[in-house]
């Protein structure tokens, strides 16, 4: 009986069975198969309503796709062109800089290419880049930003630390840790892109203060989002669920009111959209945490540090074999199933490792940031082959070496803890 149904479990995976079933068949066989009461599944997932970080997550989603709507790309660029255009490679920073704060706003790497290719990738041609180093950047740098608040996956990421009762994660540690690791990213794929593009002859755009006060008026009520956001973080006056119930207002009546990209009449399809992808990640969420219950009974978590104790004798091995693990599962799995499923494994491992968990989840989520891209099945990588008509081994001969670029980031990031952790002490 026990084999037929691990069988069953397995083909529905296989045939394509919505994560969330996989999961929660694997939870029910485990628990039954071990004579515990099934009741523990309903119980899990009503303890996840008792968490208050999860007002943030549907409040930021609904925000990010209020912007996906709008025009707010195109604002953007135009205000980073006129403030930075004159700068060796601005068109290069423009890009990264843009694509960074479409995705921490809007949560998802690939609407981010699919919204500023069509804008970013004929104006660094324009500019004087090849076609292949366009390409390559904005696949690249459509996953910048999930490092920087108020980004989905470091809200996701605290939620399961703090469902585990194993570590005491503040969202707000999470945000402030992202800060340097992003930035130095975002400064190295810049500077590849001042001494990949050395030989050519890159035309600047004269500094004229006059247009960039022009431009920062036309978005300026966009480009206060993320002052709200610190003002809110640093000044300790309000929690994460405050700054987000503040983001998502402010961003609705700029929208709506203000801007009026967004219609009255599409606000009830909008919030659908942004509701289904919440309501996927908090179902994948409840049954993945009754997973977690059962492997927690089972101790595998305590096998697991027992195996890799005894086969890996430092906490600096362990932070490797970490990456490229991660690196891997980036490219298979969708970021927020990733968190979902593997956060729960990892974390007791890493702590009796001495990693700082806040430090483990940006490790994560920079990890999860290359696999995206990371070939062959990075998911950005077949997004970008769409939106630009080019097939997918054109793509990794752009991306490779902007991932190498990176993959020397999340090295620095994980073997230096103190770059990460000094603004959190």
């Amino acid at each position: 009986m026990n084999a037929v149904l691990i069988v069953l479990i397995v083909v529905a995976a296989l045939v394509g069975t919505p994560l969330f079933v996989i999961i929660l068949g694997g939870a029910g066989f485990g628990f039954w198969s071990v004579d515990i009461d099934l009741m523990v599944l309903p119980i899990e997932l009503y303890r996840l309503t008792e968490n208050t970080l999860l007002i943030a997550l549907p409040l930021f989603t609904f925000a990010g796709y209020l912007l996906s709507e709008s025009k707010t790309a195109d604002r953007m660029v135009a205000l980073t062109q006129a403030a930075l255009g004159w700068l060796p490679g601005g068109m290069v920073l423009i890009s990264l800089l843009a694509c960074s704060f479409f995705t921490l706003l809007t949560g998802g790497s690939g609407v981010t290419i699919v919204a500023l290719g069509a804008l970013l990738v004929p104006a660094l041609k324009s500019a004087g880049y090849s076609e292949k180093f366009a390409m390559g950047l904005i696949t690249t740098s459509g996953s910048m930003g999930l490092l920087l608040p108020p980004a989905i996956p470091l809200i996701l990421y605290g939620i399961v630390a703090q469902q585990m009762d194993v570590a005491n994660v503040d969202i707000k540690d999470l945000f402030v840790a992202g800060i340097v690791p992003a930035s130095l990213m975002i400064l190295s794929l810049w500077a590849f892109g001042l001494w990949n593009q050395r030989n050519e002859e890159i035309p600047l755009t004269p500094f004229d203060w006059r247009e960039v006060a022009r431009q920062l008026w036309i978005s300026k009520w966009e480009a206060a989002i993320p002052l709200i956001i610190a003002v809110g973080l640093i000044s300790g006056w309000l929690v994460i669920s405050d700054i987000a119930a503040i983001t998502a207002l402010y961003v609705l009546i700029i929208e709506v009111f203000v801007y009026r990209d967004v219609k009255l009449s599409q606000l009830t399809g909008i919030a659908a959209e942004a509701m289904k992808m919440v309501g996927g990640i908090l179902l994948i969420l409840g049954v993945a945490l009754a997973f977690t219950n059962l492997l927690v009974d089972l101790e595998v978590p305590g096998m697991v540090f027992e195996f890799i104790q005894a086969n890996i004798d430092s906490r600096w091995a362990f932070l490797l074999c970490l990456n490229v693990g991660l690196l891997a599962l980036g490219a298979l799995l969708d970021i927020f199933a990733a968190l979902i499923i593997i956060v729960p494994l990892i974390l007791p491992v890493a702590i009796e490792y001495g990693v700082d968990p806040v430090h483990l989840g940006i490790i994560f989520v920079a990890n999860m940031q290359i696999g995206y891209f990371t070939p062959p099945v990075g998911m950005n990588l077949f997004i970008a082959s769409y939106r630009f008509k080019k097939s997918i081994t054109e793509l990794y001969a752009a991306t490779v070496p902007m991932m190498f670029v990176l993959l020397a980031v999340v090295l620095l990031i994980t073997f230096w803890p103190d770059m990460v952790l000094f603004l959190v002490r």
